[in-house]
């Protein structure tokens, strides 16, 4: 399998590697990726012909690259890219991979022998699923993704208050409701045929990205097929690292890809938690003269007056400290939010030394920030 490239190596992004996906994830550098989206085979194993009611053939899936010749072999090849998945992850990364009833049981074992610490599974129900047409069993109306990171206590990216917003300011739940992929978004071949036969929706990917990555971030798809984790990584500003085995869907994904623009920055601009925030203590208002020592604070009804010191604290009526342990000192309270709480004078208003907070935050922010 090789050693791979040394650590610092360059990335080959925006790229699409055409060859064994374990020989070609040997080859990267290691902790280099932060996020892996995957589409493994899924080892479908149909043992006939599918037909629907009039007799007309089902086009599913029974290409050469989704059969194993037993589970232990499909369990070793799992184990294989995985562990090259790992080693490729950032120690913040974290691993997205799909599958149905058929692989994804075993994907999530090997995952965990692994040392991977799942974060969620994630169902995604079709709205339009195909049907069963022997009505044998019940329709498979659903795939189950896992997120994973490297361990217990890895730190990952996850863009919570993104995913609010994106579902009308309610937590973003863990079943996910999308159509299959259909219609213009779908590849086609001159004659009508798929290009692919499992060609993800762009919804999908665009939900696992921006919740799971930021701008710039490399994202590793180590079974690109038709190209989606590529085209959503490109529109949304990040990098993206493809490999595929089949040349046929290289070149489609590759022209794809080549069609879209990335959006404008103003468009990427995510939602950020206050937590996200970098924290701006009240003494730096004082350090970057954005407040006076000696400036009177009021509370909003102005009952209550303190001063500003030199170090940063405020004083009222003989105590001194935090802008936060004063406001709840002359509420009686056992604690206070000092930023909403106290004001300051300008222009005959009352205005929150939050909104100076904010100022200092665009003073003290580094270009990378």
């Amino acid at each position: 399998m090789g050693m791979g490239r040394k650590r610092g190596a360059k990335l080959p992004l925006n790229r699409i590697l055409v060859g064994d996906c374990i020989e070609e994830l040997a080859k990267l550098p290691a902790q280099s990726i932060d996020l892996v989206f995957a589409d493994p085979p899924y080892n479908l194993q149909l043992s006939a012909e599918l037909l629907r009611p009039n007799n007309s053939r089902v086009d599913g899936v029974d290409d050469d690259w989704d059969k194993f010749g037993s589970f232990a072999a499909y369990d070793d090849f799992t184990t294989a890219w995985l562990r090259e998945c790992r080693r490729a992850l950032k120690p913040d990364g974290s691993l997205w991979v799909i599958g149905s009833y058929h692989n994804i049981f075993r994907v999530g074992t090997i995952l965990q022998d692994l040392g991977f610490w799942i974060l969620n599974d994630v169902i995604w129900r079709k709205t339009n699923p195909m049907p069963n047409f022997r009505g044998r069993r019940f329709t498979n109306a659903h795939e189950t993704l896992i997120w994973a990171s490297l361990g217990q206590t890895a730190r990952y990216t996850f863009n919570y208050d993104a995913m609010k917003a994106l579902n009308e300011d309610l937590q973003m739940r863990s079943d996910w409701l999308f159509p299959i992929c259909s219609g213009p978004e779908r590849l086609k071949q001159d004659g009508g045929r798929k290009v692919h036969p499992t060609q993800k929706p762009e919804a999908l990917l665009h939900r696992i990205l921006l919740a799971s990555t930021n701008k710039g971030d490399v994202v590793l798809d180590p079974f690109l097929g038709s190209g989606t984790t590529g085209a959503i990584a490109k529109k949304l500003g990040r990098n993206f690292i493809g490999i595929e085995r089949e040349q046929i869907y290289a070149d489609a994904a590759e022209a794809r890809i080549a069609s879209l623009d990335t959006l404008n920055a103003a468009s990427l601009e995510i939602s950020k938690s206050k937590r996200a925030e970098a924290r701006i203590p009240f003494g730096a208002l004082v350090e970057l003269g954005l407040i006076s020592p000696g400036t009177v604070l009021y509370d909003p009804a102005a009952r209550h007056e303190a001063r500003v010191v030199a170090d940063g604290s405020i004083s009222c009526a003989g105590a001194q400290g935090s802008i936060h342990k004063i406001g709840a000192h002359v509420q009686g309270a056992t604690a206070c939010n000092g930023w909403t709480f106290w004001h300051f004078e300008r222009e005959g208003e009352l205005k929150p030394i939050d909104a100076l907070r904010e100022l200092a935050r665009r003073e003290l922010a580094t270009p990378n920030s």
